[in-house]
């Protein structure tokens, strides 16, 4: 899953691809290089990013889901509102990646079952300026792991099929770095809910710490993409569906070359076994419906 941001406030490319004939040829791009899937958001979820309205959000988003959908691309839509959601699944992007999972706004899981659309339910606790939304946990594998089933199960009671259901552990949302790293080593336990998973690594802060060191400074986020496709490897031989990453050629490389040690290890060895397919270059589960990557 390729990323394009529509915004002038991404932590890690904010700006360059605010104009809609840019981010088009930006995510036409990232097709070229390998992505199966373009993610299109209109709204930074970094830390202290501030919202925007709606209009605004549908202002940057629609045209681009329209025009990447015009070229063939197969488009997802990054947002936590539904009003958004409809008009960009009316424009032709065939996934709803809502951050929020469906708790930002009330009328996101109507409006998905509606569209029969398939949804990736990602792990929150609220906005990052929330106090409830301290990462704190005891165990926070299991807790994710239970939260999300949560979420799964109201999205599922609001109409969702559970077939068309995707999980994303919300790595750097209310976590630290040894969270995101204790996720990522355990996406196994994240797979026993039965739906695929999508693994949103790409230049985040906890990389940016473990190639710091202990007393040196993390690199800008753009200088992260070595450390993403090192990621995207880890996941793609543990059986996640997707990465969602800023840079897509690398970790095409790595998840081709992790499918070929897996493959290479012959039946029943290494992580991807059986089940949700893989991220990269393969067909998607039934579970994500056309939005499987192909």
């Amino acid at each position: 899953m390729g990323v394009v941001n529509v915004t002038p406030d991404s932590f890690s490319d904010g700006g360059r691809w605010f104009d809609t004939t840019a981010a088009v040829k930006h995510g036409i791009d990232l097709v070229a290089q390998g992505a199966d899937l373009v993610d299109v958001g209109g709204e930074s979820t970094r830390p202290g990013a501030a919202r925007v309205d709606e209009d605004e959000e549908l202002r940057r988003v629609v045209p681009v889901v329209r025009g990447l959908a015009a070229e063939g691309v197969t488009v997802s839509v990054d947002t936590m509102r539904a009003r958004v959601a409809q008009q960009a699944l009316a424009a032709g992007a065939v996934l709803v990646n809502d951050v929020s999972g469906g708790l930002a706004d009330p009328g996101m899981v109507p409006a998905v079952a509606a569209a029969q659309a398939p949804f990736v339910v990602m792990h929150w606790r609220g906005f990052l300026t929330d106090i409830h939304a301290r990462p704190v946990y005891e165990d926070v594998v299991s807790e994710v792991v239970d939260e999300l089933h949560a979420r799964v199960e109201a999205a599922v009671a609001g109409g969702i099929a559970p077939e068309r259901i995707v999980v994303d552990p919300g790595l750097g949302f209310s976590k630290n770095a040894e969270h995101d790293l204790a996720l990522l080593a355990r996406i196994d336990r994240l797979r026993t809910l039965g739906r695929p998973v999508l693994v949103a690594a790409s230049r985040k802060r906890f990389l940016g710490r473990v190639l710091a060191g202990p007393e040196g400074s993390p690199p800008p986020a753009r200088e992260r993409d070595a450390a993403t496709a090192a990621v995207s490897a880890l996941a793609a031989h543990q059986g996640a569906w997707a990465v969602r990453v800023h840079e897509v050629r690398a970790t095409a490389d790595a998840v081709r070359v992790a499918r070929a040690v897996t493959d290479a290890a012959g039946p029943g060895q290494g992580g991807n076994k059986g089940g949700n397919s893989g991220a990269g270059g393969v067909a998607g589960p039934e579970a994500a419906g056309e939005a499987g990557a192909q």
